[in-house]
């Protein structure tokens, strides 16, 4: 059995075999097997969370997403993104004829077959995405969810002798610092807590002998972290939202209404001047990023009539109403879910499929109403100052 990519610690007389696997490649499904077999361990831990375990074992189960429950719960943006994220992964996974995290899988089935315990050891998914969207700021936000997106549609390819290559201790470094060097914020909560967090939860898995099968970036960090005792409680918190979005969030609309009252008080006609401003604004760009995402004639006629409104209430979003119409008169299917890891990699199926659809009008519909606000405010102030 070669040894290539496996680490051996002895944590407290405790005997923890870590593979480094990437994860698409045929070698590594392969290897693990091989590993779990020879070594008979007491725990096998993989490096999924409870939300993955399920999507692999229980295949079937998202296509019974209810789209009208992604829009209420404001997970739009973050389900686009893990589309995004799996398309990348199964067109790897295509190019060498495996299923994605064909590691992962094979890690469950061996664990099975020798009675070991399973550990799911990585964490939530929703909590790293959460901590990471947090922390990197709006720029932040708009350059990953660009750099996402752009990914969808890549026809890039490597050779699994690279993928291979990825495996290695010197690749992985460079990667890393890559990776850093282009969103430093993002590493952090991404692979550094992921580390001390898989790191602990490996440590503390049951037996005397224990696999891990990891994606091979997380391998160095892990041996580095293993020694030292982590929080998982800390870790699996979430971030306190800062108050500065909120302050922020009510003073405009504040702002806005005081001039608006003010000038109306004044002077009827400047003041109904800035109600149209703000009216046409807000509500002709909400509109017009639904009318790009193709949504329905009634979900373009409701962010245009929602917007203005929506963009005085921080609580609110004009997307969430135009998405509802949306799903309501084009109700995604079985069918939609089905073919939507085939239809994300072009962009005639990524605005064709009712699933994305509706994520699309949620965005554009957003982008277009944060975008009529500042217009249609600035607007509101320069009628105020002539008015004046």
């Amino acid at each position: 059995m070669s040894e290539e990519n496996i680490s051996r610690l002895d944590i407290n007389g405790k005997e923890i075999i870590l593979i480094g696997t990437a994860h698409v490649s045929k070698n590594s499904a392969e290897q693990v097997k091989e590993v779990i077999e020879a070594e008979q361990p007491d725990s096998v831990c993989i490096e999924l969370d409870e939300q993955r375990y399920k999507s692999i074992t229980e295949g079937k189960k998202w296509k019974e997403t209810d789209i009208f429950q992604v829009i209420k719960d404001r997970k739009a943006t973050l389900l686009l993104m893990n589309l995004a994220i799996s398309s990348f992964q199964k067109r790897m996974a295509n190019q060498f004829g495996i299923n994605p995290g064909q590691e992962m899988i094979q890690g469950i089935e061996s664990a099975k077959e020798i009675d070991a315990n399973l550990v799911l050891a990585d964490r939530d998914i929703q909590t790293t995405f959460s901590r990471i969207w947090r922390g990197i700021g709006l720029k932040g936000k708009a350059m990953l969810l660009a750099q996402v997106i752009a990914s969808i549609f890549t026809k890039e390819t490597i050779s699994e002798e690279e993928l291979e290559k990825m495996k290695s201790q010197d690749m992985i470094d460079s990667m890393l610092q890559e990776f850093t060097d282009n969103f430093p914020k993002l590493k952090k909560p991404l692979i550094d807590e992921r580390d001390q967090y898989l790191a602990q939860k490996i440590k503390e898995a049951p037996g005397d002998k224990v696999v891990a099968v990891l994606g091979a970036a997380h391998v160095p960090g892990i041996k580095e972290q293993i020694n030292q005792d982590h929080n998982l409680e800390h870790l699996a918190q979430l971030p306190p939202k800062s108050k500065i979005p909120k302050i922020i969030g009510w003073s405009i609309p504040i702002f806005i209404i005081s001039l608006i009252i003010y000038t109306f008080i004044t002077n009827a006609e400047a003041g109904m001047a800035q109600i149209i401003s703000w009216i046409l604004w807000n509500g002709s760009l909400s509109a017009l990023g639904t009318l790009i995402a193709f949504g329905h004639p009634l979900a373009v006629l409701t962010a245009f009539v929602a917007a203005p409104i929506t963009s005085l209430e921080p609580f609110l979003a004009a997307g969430w109403f135009a998405g509802f119409v949306q799903a309501y008169f084009r109700r995604p299917s079985v069918n939609d879910f089905e073919r939507l890891s085939d239809d994300v990699h072009s962009l005639k199926g990524f605005w064709n499929n009712k699933v994305t659809r509706v994520l699309l009008v949620v965005i554009f519909a957003n982008i277009g109403s944060s975008v009529g606000t500042f217009i249609g405010g600035a607007d509101v102030i320069r009628l105020f100052i002539e008015h004046l």
